[in-house]
């Protein structure tokens, strides 16, 4: 791309930027903090400032001092679909940009949509109505973030299946945390304002023990913080000393391992607000016709994962893993490289070479950090 296409493409981002609606997200620690509520008193608030506001889909749950929200506010019904027999709704994207109201409410952002539906996941849907120039109020809760699925999970036992890209938290204008301190919640936990009787003495014993509250609590203050600081970066015009770093996650064929490397330098990038990318070297003993499929189909499944997350993905072939690892620093201008910890495979691989001592004078003589990641 010439200099002038870039300059073209550039004014035709801005131009896309700014038709785009503005995107606010309430995130929380766990269900029961008050997202949904927060988010009802906010519609009503701008009703009352004449903005013509729809709720476009909203879970209440059942909780009375919510539902009772609802009343006065004008509701674009749910589409209504039948999979397995069952009656089910989701929310209607077509009715709302149709529509066309200044501002959607739209609960439940890691939401699976039911099958046939246009978008598998209720964020893309989110994603298609920002694109139609409608503002969006949205809600999540932290264990739905792709990113920190693996500290969710070591915090609370608990894998998360619906998870959203942290890629659709930063397109958000505005972050908003719903924080309550771990008394509050165990308290409204206790006074069944959050779950169903039978389900209480359960949510006390697993999710909601206070340990774990104070931990998820802590995730979500850092996160929004994150946003925050990203959203400052952004807009704030920074000196010419300032340093933009960037990420180089380099990943074997090894699935777990693979999977804690990008995840991790996903956090770091956000962190910096920073551009990175995930580099795999086939080496020829992992060549199309050699490497195992179990293998092949995790690499495709981590290229996947790591381009939700917002990585670029970098595919070579080289028998030299130190020397492709610095081809790649030395044409992307990379800062810091992030590999898995020494008694995996990739590492191991690097050792053998006997370019590792040189690959390291180069890495310091470029000012290019390696962080080995647990």
């Amino acid at each position: 791309m010439t200099e002038k296409d870039q300059t073209v493409q550039q004014f035709l981002d801005l131009i896309k930027k700014s038709r785009r609606g503005k995107f606010k997200v309430y995130i929380g620690m766990s269900a029961g903090v008050g997202k949904t509520f927060r988010m009802l008193q906010e519609a009503h608030s701008l009703l009352r400032n004449g903005i013509d506001l729809k709720i476009g889909y909203i879970e209440t749950h059942n909780r009375k001092e919510t539902h009772d929200l609802l009343e006065g506010l004008p509701v674009i019904p749910r589409r209504k679909l039948f999979y397995k027999g069952k009656e089910l709704e989701e929310l209607d994207v077509q009715a709302v940009i149709n529509l066309r109201p200044e501002v959607v409410i739209i609960d439940e952002l890691a939401h699976t949509n039911i099958e046939g539906s246009k978008n598998e996941k209720r964020w893309q849907d989110v994603l298609d109505i920002l694109d139609a120039g409608i503002n969006v109020i949205s809600a999540v809760n932290i264990q739905h973030i792709e990113s920190l699925n693996e500290e969710v999970r070591a915090i609370t036992g608990i894998e998360v299946k619906e998870r959203i890209p942290d890629s659709v938290i930063a397109e958000a204008d505005e972050v908003v945390n719903i924080d309550l301190t771990a008394d509050e919640l165990i308290t409204r936990l206790k006074e069944g304002k959050i779950y169903e009787a039978a389900k209480i003495e359960t949510a006390l014993n697993n999710f909601f023990k206070s340990e774990h509250i104070l931990q998820l609590r802590e995730l979500a203050l850092k996160e929004v913080a994150s946003q925050v600081e990203r959203k400052v970066e952004s807009e704030v015009t920074l000196t010419g000393a300032a340093k933009r770093e960037k990420f180089l996650a380099c990943i074997s064929s090894n699935e777990k391992t693979a999977k804690n490397v990008i995840r991790k330098t996903a956090r770091l990038a956000n962190y910096y607000n920073s551009k990175w990318s995930v580099l795999y070297v086939q080496t020829p003993r992992e060549s199309p016709d050699k490497i195992a499929l179990d293998k092949q189909r995790h690499l495709i499944n981590n290229f996947k994962l790591a381009t939700e997350l917002g990585a670029n993905i970098i595919k070579v072939e080289n028998g030299n893993i130190s020397k492709a690892i610095m081809e790649q620093c030395e044409q992307r201008k990379i800062t810091t490289i992030c590999i898995g910890k020494p008694h995996l495979s990739l590492i191991h691989i690097i050792l053998a070479t006997n370019v590792f001592n040189g690959l390291l004078r180069k890495l310091s003589a470029n000012d290019i950090d390696l962080v080995i990641l647990s």
